[in-house]
């Protein structure tokens, strides 16, 4: 089993801050939530394979470097879009699929809505990014729709956790790596992470 991996940064303690203070306007949150997924990028794509490649620089022939795969990035709806462009800045080559996931009231089970994926996931680094790993449910749902299409090589990347959704998640697909900007203590009674950041998707699109 993969262990959690959380990444430590000043910058990313700094935004951490701003995006958890709830005095925070939407505009200010919104970009701070893409700046943080834009310095986890760095770390996440660490391990990514390179190919050579021959280019001609203006002095001589050399041999460079490009990706070897392609890297998906898939947002759970609706929270996850506010990442999206913050990876892509620096993968502007990167696709982009879509998960949508309600809460069935009678079972309380997260059932899929709405997926679309681009061609050619199984040879493709996905990355399934959500703000929070809460109780784990809509996360490990994802996961399964992405395996049913086929994808091999999936990571998950989250801006604040809890235990309880880090553990669900690694109970449910061992071979998943997690990335997050910070574990928090626990989750309350309602299934929100303490001191977390409240509602992400209602703090990025300025829903209540």
């Amino acid at each position: 089993m993969k262990t959690a991996k959380i990444l430590k940064h000043p910058l990313i303690e700094h935004k951490l801050g701003i995006i958890r203070n709830k005095e925070t306007k939407t505009k200010e949150f919104r970009e701070t939530v893409s700046e943080i997924a834009g310095l986890l990028t760095y770390e996440i794509t660490r391990e990514l394979k390179l190919k050579e490649k021959e280019i001609e620089t203006p002095v001589s022939k050399c041999i460079s470097y490009e990706l070897k795969d392609e890297v998906v990035i898939v947002p759970i709806l609706r929270a996850g879009l506010g990442m999206v462009e913050g990876i892509q800045n620096l993968i502007p080559s990167a696709k982009v699929g879509h998960i949508g996931l309600y809460r069935d009231e009678e079972t309380l089970e997260a059932k899929e809505y709405y997926a679309k994926f681009p061609v050619g996931m199984k040879d493709s680094t996905v990355l399934l990014i959500d703000p929070m790993l809460a109780t784990g449910n809509s996360t490990v749902k994802a996961i399964d729709i992405l395996k049913n299409k086929g994808a091999k090589n999936i990571i998950f990347v989250g801006l604040v956790g809890s235990p309880e959704g880090v553990e669900r998640l690694q109970g449910a697909h061992p071979d998943v790596q997690i990335y997050l900007a910070a574990l928090d203590e626990k989750l309350n009674e309602h299934g929100y992470i303490v001191p977390g950041l409240g509602d992400a998707g209602d703090r990025l699109f300025g829903t209540k």
